[in-house]
């Protein structure tokens, strides 16, 4: 065990587990996180390695007796109806059966409805009645001749999570741990390893975890796809709710006119929406207008009295295009359906997260050190909701005066949970406090600066902060810093809305210089003249790249086809890799272009080379290039060529398998890392107008 390890074993005995017991446990049961760290936690709480051995053992007897699996469902009822009563751990559910007029109770992999639940146990838990609930439950068998009554009845349950937390424990122990120390436990909490991220990094993975800590707190993050944004949402903590962005309905979410039940938003702390982006995608207006005024003022009402609730919102999706792509065309909600692309929508929202700046998950990420048991960790967030940070920056800080009330609310709000998920007992420096406060500020400034090119009635706003010494500091997004030239312009508008008088159909100037007007083929002819030809080079033979091969003619394109059916082996993906590298090197960075590789199965090893293949898409997320690839499973494709959308065919005898294997050695070998220092093999390459 690391260091921290030991420190995290001494001062938080009992409420911290392995985190990659949980894939030890988990086997093909599909169940939360947290309700596997439950049974760890009863078992394997410790830093002993033959009590956690035998802790594994224990909990995996555990699920195999009694977590119900969809296709052992008549089984496990089997099983109850002889023996009269059986324990089992299901996602239960209940719902009042108005004719009866009685509770009935519906487990969802045991397949059983209709399971008689009596009053108490509906009113100790009634969050059963809202969705299901990860629960241990004894379910009886009683045969009844009447066919009205049901056999089925519940005689106990047990929602999973930990009955009690020592809240003041939490905080005095806090203090024995560094900030950075701090940082790396939650990291390895919520099942990372610290050492794969950067600081920045980690702090915007522990940004997900406002919405547990802080009331009605409203958070966006899109992104590529492949990097863990519904995952906290889902698997972290029982107060938590994912459902997908096309299953909200009003009663649903809020209250059902009908019978008067609150929804999701009386009984969970996070209501997150997955999957929430897509311009294809449609949502009903009145939820719409339901949802920006619970936003705003923290009340729902539907014809009735006003209702207040404390639920935050996660809005979680993936993004089509990359940054640049975005501001220089649109903006970066442009992933949102058109009824949520609404300027009075995102202004509700306290935070935008970059989702672009979190890496695509991989398995190297993933911790094997101790982290918090997640149910722990959920009730002391739980507990921290009570709590009211937002004024302790003032302590050393000021933000602008200029900023509208609803700016300075969401960036307190934002540092509120901040200092909450770090600072739980106070004792934040002034440096402290200042890398916080310009990420809250960031992440709403990245709001409101997209609000600006949405609606302009929207005043551009001077986001900075004062500190003792007097001195302004402005804060700026990183998009911002690296992409000036489109992120202060206003997007180009749809050609088709723009009329002939150089406006677009609002009366605003079209804001775009001459290369942006022209359209694509006029640039790339703006490009070197290619040429035509047949061109032989001879075996050993260096000073060949892909660069000098391909580059002039790769420019301007936003499709490539590359079909070459030897594309098999790890030397030859790599080859791959480095082709798309050299596009991504070549293109401006806010054009997209996508890349096709139809190769052959390699009978040898398919399965490496899938995963070889699949790497280099996930590699390719968010820069701008999307690589796909399929197999050509007839066996009768021969050609090896690369054909552009700007209309050239590149032909080789020999397909990017053109480099000879450089010797293996210890130490640097400049041929691995340049392909100008590699020798080729004989190959010729045709260039071809179509």
């Amino acid at each position: 065990m690391s260091s921290l390890d030991d420190k995290i074993n001494e001062h938080f005995a009992g409420y911290v587990v392995r985190k990659d017991l949980v894939k030890a446990v988990k086997g093909n049961a599909i169940v939360p996180t947290y309700v596997l760290e439950y049974l760890l936690g009863q078992y394997c709480a410790t830093d002993d390695e033959a009590s956690i051995q035998s802790g594994i053992e224990t909990v995996k007897e555990i699920l195999r007796k009694h977590y119900v699996h969809r296709n052992e469902a008549g089984l496990i009822q089997s099983t109850i109806k002889e023996k009269g009563r059986y324990k089992v751990i299901d996602q239960v559910s209940v719902t009042l059966n108005e004719k009866t007029d009685g509770y009935e109770a519906i487990f969802d992999n045991l397949g059983i409805k209709k399971v008689a639940v009596d009053s108490v146990t509906v009113k100790a838990h009634p969050k059963l009645l809202v969705t299901g609930v990860w629960c241990i439950a004894d379910v009886q068998y009683e045969f009844s001749e009447d066919a009205r009554t049901s056999p089925w009845r519940l005689e106990t349950i047990k929602p999973i999570q930990i009955a009690k937390v020592d809240y003041e424990g939490y905080k005095e122990a806090r203090g024995q741990f560094t900030k950075d120390e701090w940082i790396d436990l939650l990291m390895q909490s919520i099942g990372f390893n610290p050492e794969a991220f950067g600081r920045r990094s980690k702090l915007l993975q522990l940004m997900r975890l406002i919405p547990f800590v802080e009331r009605n707190y409203n958070i966006i993050e899109l992104g590529p796809k492949g990097t863990g944004k519904s995952h906290i949402y889902s698997e972290f903590s029982p107060h938590g709710q994912l459902i997908s962005g096309g299953e909200v309905t009003i009663p649903k979410l809020f209250v059902n006119n009908s019978n008067g039940r609150i929804g999701l938003v009386g009984y969970w702390d996070v209501v997150a929406f997955d999957e929430f982006a897509g311009r294809e995608k449609t949502a009903n207006k009145a939820l719409v207008d339901i949802m920006k005024n619970y936003m705003a003022n923290k009340t729902f009402s539907r014809g009735v009295n006003p209702m207040g609730a404390e639920a935050s919102f996660a809005f979680v999706g993936n993004t089509d295009h990359n940054v640049p792509f975005m501001l220089k065309n649109s903006d970066l909600f442009e992933a949102l359906p058109p009824q949520f692309h609404d300027s009075a929508f995102i202004d509700r929202l306290h935070a935008y997260l970059s989702g672009w700046e979190v890496d695509v998950i991989r398995g190297e990420m993933f911790t094997r050190g101790y982290g918090f048991i997640v149910d722990y960790l959920a009730e002391i967030l739980r507990h921290l909701r009570q709590e009211d940070f937002s004024n302790r920056p003032d302590k050393h800080f000021s933000i602008s005066e200029k900023i509208s009330t609803r700016d300075r609310d969401a960036v307190y709000k934002t540092m509120s949970g901040l200092l909450k998920v770090l600072f739980p007992a106070g004792g934040e420096s002034a440096g402290d406090v200042e890398e916080l406060l310009q990420l809250a500020l960031e992440s709403r400034k990245r709001v409101k600066d997209q609000l600006f090119r949405i609606d302009a009635t929207y005043p551009e706003v001077d986001f900075f902060y004062t500190g003792a010494d007097g001195q302004k500091l402005r804060v700026q997004t990183v998009e911002e810093q690296e992409f000036p030239q489109f992120y202060h312009r206003k997007p180009v508008r749809d050609p088709k809305a723009q009329s002939t008088d150089g406006h677009d159909t609002d009366g605003d100037v079209i804001e775009a210089d001459a290369e942006t007007q022209a359209p694509s083929s006029e640039r790339v002819a703006a490009q070197p003249k290619l040429e035509e030809g047949h061109f032989t080079f001879a075996e050993n033979r260096k000073g060949i790249s892909f660069e000098k091969l391909f580059g002039p003619y790769m420019d301007g394109v936003a499709r490539i086809i590359v079909t070459d059916p030897y594309i098999r082996k790890p030397y030859q993906i790599r080859t791959m890799m480095e082709f798309v590298e050299m596009i991504i090197r070549r293109k401006p960075p806010e054009d997209q272009v996508s890349i096709h590789l139809v190769t052959g199965p390699h009978d040898g090893d398919m399965q490496k080379q899938r995963e070889l293949l699949d790497s280099i898409t996930e590699a390719c997320t968010g820069s701008g290039v999307d690589f796909t690839w399929a197999f050509d499973t007839s066996g009768t494709a021969h050609a090896r060529d690369i054909v552009t959308d700007t209309g050239w065919k590149i032909v080789l005898d020999r397909g990017l398998d053109i480099f000879q294997a450089p010797m293996r050695r210890e130490g640097f070998n400049l041929g691995d890392r340049l392909q100008e220092h590699r020798m080729v093999k004989a190959f010729y390459v045709t260039y071809v107008r179509q």
